[in-house]
């Protein structure tokens, strides 16, 4: 099981341009939909708390579903099968192509590269708004972040605000 989730990883990490967000969907595919690893809801939890955790976000998602699956040898496995293509890819950019990254066809490459991850992105996040049953105020906070960030306010008083008015319905409801 342990080197199912260091290839299992391995494979998100090495075809993923774009970064955490980007490899959601990948990891998303490979642990609930193929492996049945995980359960939607706890895959939601996981993100969420991959989010929330200093970090990158695949790579935290990796150490959680990794410790959940065999404990802290999985998360190390699976870490490091998050990581290693990366790290690998770098150190092999560092060496040979950076005399290359002028070339027309290396520049044309990276400008496809980002609308696909854009859009990797925005399928990761309808994907998990099909799976979770959003309530009427997930729709208000929702809106108002993105005006907020419309107007440039911080994200962290986004975040902090959204939460505390998470709370404040949630409480609400919940009798609190």
């Amino acid at each position: 099981m342990l080197f199912e989730l260091f290839m299992s990883f391995a494979k998100i990490g090495a075809f993923t341009l774009g970064g955490g967000y980007a490899m959601v969907p990948l990891i998303q595919e490979e642990v609930v939909e193929k492996k049945k690893w995980i359960d939607r809801e706890e895959f939601l939890d996981i993100l969420a708390v991959s989010q929330s955790t200093p970090g990158a976000l695949a790579i935290n998602m990796s150490v959680y579903i990794g410790y959940r699956l065999r404990g802290v040898l999985g998360s190390i496995f699976a870490a490091l099968g998050c990581v290693l293509p990366s790290f690998l890819s770098i150190i092999f950019i560092a060496a040979f192509l950076t005399n290359f990254l002028d070339y027309k066809y290396v520049k044309k490459f990276f400008q496809g590269a980002g609308p696909a991850v854009a859009a990797l992105i925005l399928y990761s996040a309808a994907k998990i708004g099909k799976t979770k049953k959003f309530k009427w105020y997930y729709y208000i906070i929702t809106i108002l972040t993105v005006i907020l960030m419309f107007f440039k306010v911080d994200p962290i008083i986004i975040i902090l605000s959204s939460a505390v008015l998470g709370i404040f319905i949630r409480g609400e409801k919940d009798g609190v």
